[in-house]
């Protein structure tokens, strides 16, 4: 029955990646967690979970001709080793799960808030950034700085959250590349991710030990398909209607794992 159940909230999370385009980490752990999960391995376990969700994306992306390599390799310059040492220092800081549960629930929490700030205000981000031209000349002239930096705050806070590498960074590329083209944004975003979330994952698997097989093995096996259905009925869905609904859910969650 666990097994089931593990499976459909999979397909669940997958028909809600292809619908809304949300990434799974910001849905995923929150459910394991309710699903009664430690924390830790709810978020190692999504940490991988994503990598391979989002691998067939970035496949996608990279036959299309809508990645930029060179912003993917400025973000992995600052996020692999960020993440690398984060995951080091979760298991040389700490004795024990226990010890860090807090620094890593409340990580979450800030994400999640994060995250769906960045979905109900993504517009008005976009139009503020490409509007203003003295941002866009300091940024143009520091850009390649900037991007490695806003890489290694994304590899601490993901390898701590599981949550930020999709629509978070997102978030990022539309501030500091106000004029890449919005499939370019996401081909970008899914190609860093990978790596990312991949690193990440091994760190907590190695490391730390926090990852179930079964449970990443269910959650696929749910999810695969349903991503591929979401996206097909995406199109005919209000998204401008459902992803404030889910903004304001993960909201909703964010501050209870920041502040509660």
């Amino acid at each position: 029955m666990e097994i089931l159940l593990y499976i459909l909230a999979g397909a669940g999370v997958g028909l809600a990646v292809g619908v809304t385009g949300v990434g799974g980490g910001s849905l995923m752990t929150p459910l394991l967690l309710i699903f009664g999960f430690p924390f830790n391995v709810a978020i190692g376990t999504d940490l991988l979970y994503a990598a391979i969700t989002k691998a067939g994306g970035a496949w996608a992306h990279k036959r299309q001709g809508t990645i930029n390599w060179r912003l993917v390799g400025l973000l992995a310059a600052g996020s692999i080793p960020a993440s690398i040492a984060t995951a080091f220092l979760l298991d040389h800081a700490f004795a024990q799960a226990s010890e860090y549960e807090h620094l890593l629930t409340s990580s979450l929490g800030i994400m999640l808030i994060l995250t769906s700030a960045v979905l109900l205000f993504k517009s008005q981000i976009k139009a503020q950034a490409a509007s203003n031209d003295d941002h866009n000349r300091w940024v143009h002239k520091h850009s390649s700085t900037i991007t490695v930096i806003a890489g290694f705050l994304l590899g601490v806070f993901v390898t701590l959250s599981s949550v930020g590498a999709g629509a978070f960074c997102a978030a990022l590329l539309l501030v500091l590349y106000p004029h890449l083209p919005a499939v370019r944004v996401v081909g970008t975003d899914i190609a860093h991710a990978v790596p990312l979330t991949l690193i990440a994952g091994l760190g907590h698997l190695i490391l730390l030990g926090n990852v179930d097989f079964s449970l990443l093995a269910c959650l696929l096996i749910g999810s695969l398909p349903a991503i591929h259905f979401g996206t097909k009925i995406g199109a005919k869905l209000p998204n401008k209607v459902l992803q404030p609904i889910l903004a304001s859910i993960l909201l909703g969650l964010g501050i209870k794992f920041a502040f509660f």
